[in-house]
């Protein structure tokens, strides 16, 4: 299990995700009577928790009333060998569902993340993005009839006749980029947003829209939120966002000139900032970037000339 500051939130994850096997339904069904096996309870995209721990129960032993429960469990990989399912009690109330896992309360995961090791993150946000798509998939787009969970929870069919159309969970990309000034002194692009506290600045972000690459949607969204032109876009990393779909695409982008035009719908400010500054920003305990987002990656990395 890494445990490097460098790993992004929700990365890292350790499970083989044995696609090969989440088709054979008799092998799925041996795993969830198999005490080696295991299950994390999730309730309406919350974990689980108790002693604000997020609860993962041995499948044939602890958690029986769960399964029975569940609206959706799905197969999530194997950890050295052993079964690891999710479980949706998202039909149940709060109280109810709580009992049924032996839980105090339901949390966001992203409330967790902080004091758990980056893999074990990862697995309980690819529970919850997988059932919350389930959810949310639950008729056919096309022709409206009700669609069947198969293939271990990672497909729906539409049961209606003549259709049987399959559907496949679905991602939603978007790019997040720290903005370069160019020339000296060396300064960062930060934007506030509407809704954000006073002081609260932040990287750009915007998701990709059909027909369009990566690296133009960088240049889109920087045009459209900030008035910023860029030239060089260079990838940094990327991030599994699944809050509910997301996947974020990191990248560092060089402006053409330091001309600032927010749209004011979006983003109220955007100004530069030196390394001094954002050090001192540090000094004084304000946070660069979500402790759970890669802009906190892209961040430090630019803070400590990495990259």
């Amino acid at each position: 299990m890494r445990t490097d500051d460098r790993v992004v939130a929700y990365g890292g994850g350790w499970l083989d995700r044995a696609a090969a096997l989440r088709g054979d339904a008799a092998w799925l069904a041996e795993r969830l009577s198999d005490p080696g096996s295991v299950v994390l309870p999730l309730w309406r995209d919350r974990c689980l928790v108790d002693a604000g721990r997020a609860l993962v129960r041995p499948a044939a032993v602890d958690a029986g009333e769960v399964l029975a429960a569940a609206d959706q469990t799905v197969f999530l990989g194997l950890d050295a060998g052993r079964a690891v399912f999710a479980a949706d009690l998202s039909g149940r109330e709060g109280d109810e569902a709580c009992a049924l896992a032996g839980a105090s309360e339901a949390v966001d995961v992203r409330a967790l993340v902080g004091g758990l090791e980056p893999a074990e993150a990862a697995v309980q946000a690819y529970a919850k993005g997988l059932l919350h798509w389930h959810r949310g998939q639950r008729f056919c787009g096309t022709c409206g009839a009700a669609t069947v969970a198969g293939t271990g929870g990672h497909t729906r069919s539409c049961a209606g006749a003549g259709c049987g159309r399959l559907l496949f969970p679905r991602i939603e990309p978007a790019v997040i980029m720290l903005v370069e000034a160019p020339g000296e002194p060396e300064r960062c692009l930060l934007a506030r947003h509407r809704g954000a506290a006073e002081d609260s600045w932040s990287t750009l972000a915007g998701f990709v829209e059909i027909g369009e690459s990566l690296e133009d949607a960088v240049r889109r969204e920087l045009d459209e939120e900030a008035g910023v032109a860029v030239g060089e876009v260079t990838y940094q990393g990327s991030q599994a966002w699944p809050f509910p779909a997301g996947l974020m695409v990191g990248f560092r982008a060089t402006a053409v000139s330091t001309r600032v035009r927010v749209d004011g719908d979006e983003v109220v400010e955007a100004r530069w900032f030196t390394r001094a500054e954002l050090r001192d920003r540090v000094a004084a305990g304000r946070l660069l970037g979500r402790i759970d987002s890669i802009d906190r990656h892209l961040l430090g990395s630019w803070l400590d000339g990495r990259g």
